[in-house]
């Protein structure tokens, strides 16, 4: 029991980190990166869509990112529902394709954008700490229950602790990776 617990936290962080992760990679560099579209919600002939469902993409090159619809008459709605997304990029369709070209951030929104990665990495932080008081409590109950020594669970909670610092240390290397990122012109 003692084991699933941690197990079971353990899991939780990684998702945890692994949101996070995705959180990141949402947040514009001034590169061209897929993932900055491929969740948009396109209205296809009146079902909401995913982009990624939709359309191939390609990066020909750091800036330009190429949007081809599977189905050409999907076009006029995926040009549409970028438009009306937060990226603040007008795409240029020729017929057959979608073209997105990302201009160089000013050095005032790369560090807003820092702020934005800075928050939602503490954000996936208080989740991870989260989880280990859930665990912790969980663990104190099986205690009060006779489950649990007071040894043994001073131990365990050594574990969690350990558990926890690596995941808070794995969301601080993605973070640094990305404000890295952002920051470079």
């Amino acid at each position: 029991m003692i084991a699933l617990v941690v197990s079971d936290a353990d899991e939780h962080m990684t998702k945890t980190v692994e949101h996070t992760q995705a959180d990141f990679s949402s947040v514009r560099t001034g590169r061209a990166a897929p993932a900055l579209v491929e969740h948009l919600r396109v209205d296809y002939y009146g079902t909401e869509t995913e982009l990624r469902q939709l359309a191939g993409f390609s990066v020909p090159e750091a800036r330009l990112l190429v949007i081809s619809p599977y189905d050409k008459g999907a076009l006029g709605s995926i040009e549409k529902a970028i438009q009306s997304s937060d990226l603040g990029i007008t795409p240029s369709n020729d017929g057959t394709v979608i073209r997105l070209t990302f201009p160089i951030p000013t050095e005032e929104r790369r560090k807003e954008l820092v702020k934005v990665v800075k928050h939602k990495a503490e954000e996936g932080r208080v989740a991870v700490r989260n989880q280990r008081r859930a665990a912790r409590q969980e663990l104190e109950g099986l205690q009060k229950d006779g489950e649990l020594s007071s040894d043994e669970l001073e131990r365990v909670e050594k574990d969690l602790d350990r558990i926890t610092q690596e995941h808070v240390a794995a969301i601080d290397k993605l973070l640094a990776h990305k404000e890295q990122e952002l920051l470079e012109i």
